[in-house]
């Protein structure tokens, strides 16, 4: 039998000690007596705060999702706040939303109730809220920060809690190892400050809110609209729309928006319309994967819609499928729909004459370069920043601080995008709103979305992409991950798939002013390059490959090359 750490075994000990713990968790702990693979995985080290919070398999442990983790992750975040608010006038508060996942309406009310306890107002959304209208509504309603339980498209036994500050964006580095720091100094679990809901409702430190800030919500997206006029006076009518909230929180928002620039008939997956924290009608609630597509397709062909669009259980990442010439439904990757929208926006912008002459569009390191490409065709100047919206947040914050640059678009691969300056974070709601409008403009040219990208690709050329990831879990995953990265950095190839390497770009070293990050990019002599990144949120290292070609058939030839070299070495 596998023995247990001195840590996990020291941990089990002390949370069956601890008082402050109720029996039922206790009773969990008790029954898993002797299977000590589990015990060490939910014990060998605490939940950690990484800079987007916390992510992990609910359960009790210290290495679990659980409401005494998220006690004290926001008693450290409490100190935080109370600390940075410091001598600004009033008293600091933090909206709170939360999606469909097990535990979520718990863990965000738990969160309320421990800011109470520290003399915080919490305001809380009434049920299920988009990860977007969290962050718009910190900056809607001044506050000094802001917290979304959720573990976005992950599989339903995980759950998180991510923070953000009071710009409405995601805590970045530097703020989040202040948190981690203050988290750490909560020594027990009693240490933690917790009003009942009754004393926070009555103290006015526990606010409830709802259809007033939905309309607030629906009303700014809808505003960032570029071709409003055209759609609700008639292409709005009869384009059709098949859209899924893959059981999460973009139902209302994205039906409201859509429905409130103009489109009528928007009609939804039934069996996808409903909260469920079981995702049961997919494998996963991801709108990055085709399988997630099955019924919206379904009903697409069944009723001729022209567009499907997917959110994510958070309602932060949108995907998009569309027909092609062959009238079969192509499923558009995050790459392809952003550059789509970044080619739509900005023509549209200039066809009207309200294009920027200091526009900008910002993209993470592991984006295509198709849609910077096309930034810089129109004179939008690009920056890249590392992976994770938190990042693209900020530099809108430096922008909004300088007025040197005009934020236009922002996105990254993995399906999240933002237009407008109301919020910090991505968001689905805006993205299928925008993908819509484009393809809803686009008709009325004889065009699909499809086309448009055949055209993309003939003007600015064949940008292809993959991503590979390979799911390593539990303390060897982790091991194995770090092994992984060490060695490619000591050992970086001179050659990969016949093609020369041109330079490597070790992120550790902070470059260009970037945050130190675990991450390694290769460029190729040919333009191409590949990116090795650790997820941050998942037990995964993940793979990104990206090539430019003379044709499509070429762009398949090399990337399938360049995958083959790359993951030949990784799964050895």
């Amino acid at each position: 039998m596998t023995q247990l750490s001195k840590q996990a075994l020291e941990s089990v000990e002390r949370w069956l000690q601890d008082p402050s713990i109720d029996e039922e968790t206790k009773q969990e702990l008790r029954s898993l007596e002797g299977n000590n693979n589990e015990l060490e995985d939910r014990f060998y080290k605490e939940l950690e705060f990484g800079t987007g919070g916390l992510r992990g398999v609910i359960g009790a442990g210290s290495n679990r999702m659980n409401r005494y983790n998220v006690g004290r992750a926001t008693q450290g975040l409490a100190r935080y706040i109370q600390e940075a608010h410091g001598s600004q006038e009033g008293k600091p508060s933090v909206v709170i939303a939360h999606d469909s996942r097990h535990f979520s309406p718990e863990f965000a009310l738990e969160a309320a109730l421990v800011l109470a306890g520290n003399g915080i107002t919490a305001k809380l959304f009434n049920a299920l809220r988009p990860t977007p209208q969290l962050s718009f509504s910190v900056r809607h309603l001044k506050a000094t920060g802001g917290i979304v339980v959720t573990a976005s498209h992950n599989p339903p036994e995980y759950n998180g809690y991510k923070v953000y500050n009071s710009e409405g964006g995601q805590l970045v580095p530097d703020q989040a190892e202040k948190v981690i720091s203050y988290i750490k100094e909560v020594p027990s679990f009693a240490d933690v400050k917790r009003l009942s809901r009754e004393e926070a409702e009555s103290q006015g430190l526990l606010v409830w809110l709802g259809e007033e800030e939905d309309e607030a919500f629906i009303e700014t997206v809808a505003s960032v609209s570029v071709n409003r006029e055209l759609i609700s006076s008639g292409i709005g009518k009869d384009f059709k729309i098949v859209y899924t909230p893959l059981h999460g929180t973009g139902n209302l928002p994205v039906r409201k928006v859509l429905e409130r620039i103009g489109f009528e008939q928007v009609h939804i997956v039934e069996e996808q319309e409903q909260p469920d924290a079981e995702f049961s009608t997919v494998k996963s609630p991801n709108p990055e994967e085709r399988e997630a597509f099955t019924l919206a397709m379904k009903l697409g062909e069944s009723i001729g819609a022209e567009l499907l669009i997917g959110t994510d259980p958070d309602a932060d990442r949108m995907g998009a499928v569309v027909k092609d010439r062959n009238g079969e439904y192509f499923v558009l990757t995050g790459n392809q729909s952003g550059a789509i929208m970044v080619y739509y926006l900005l023509d549209q912008l200039k066809a009207a004459g309200k294009l920027p002459s200091n526009g900008a569009v910002v993209k993470t390191i592991v984006t295509s370069e198709m849609g910077a490409v096309i930034a810089e065709h129109f004179g939008a100047t690009v920056f890249n920043t590392l992976t994770g919206f938190k990042y693209i947040g900020e530099k809108m914050n430096q922008f909004e601080a300088s007025g040197e640059f005009t934020y236009l678009f922002g996105y990254e691969e993995s399906y999240g995008y933002l237009a407008g300056n109301y919020a910090r974070d991505k968001d689905a709601v805006l993205a299928a709103m925008l993908i819509a409008e484009a393809a809803a403009y686009y008709k009325t040219q004889g065009k699909t979305l499809y086309d448009v990208l055949q055209e993309l690709y003939e003007q600015f050329g064949y940008f292809l992409e993959k991503l590979e990831s390979r799911t390593m879990k539990g303390k060897d995953g982790l091991a194995k991950i770090n092994s992984l990265m060490s060695d490619w950095r000591t050992a970086p190839p001179l050659h990969i798939a016949g093609v020369a390497v041109r330079e490597v770009l070790d992120y550790s070293k902070g470059l260009d002013g970037l945050p130190a990050e675990n991450v390694l990019k290769f460029l190729m002599q040919d333009g191409s390059w590949f990116c090795l990144r650790p997820s941050g949120t998942e037990p995964k290292i993940k793979v990104y490959f990206a090539v430019r070609g003379e044709s499509a058939q070429d762009a398949q030839q090399r990337v399938d090359a360049l995958v083959n070299a790359v993951m030949e070495r990784v799964d050895a």
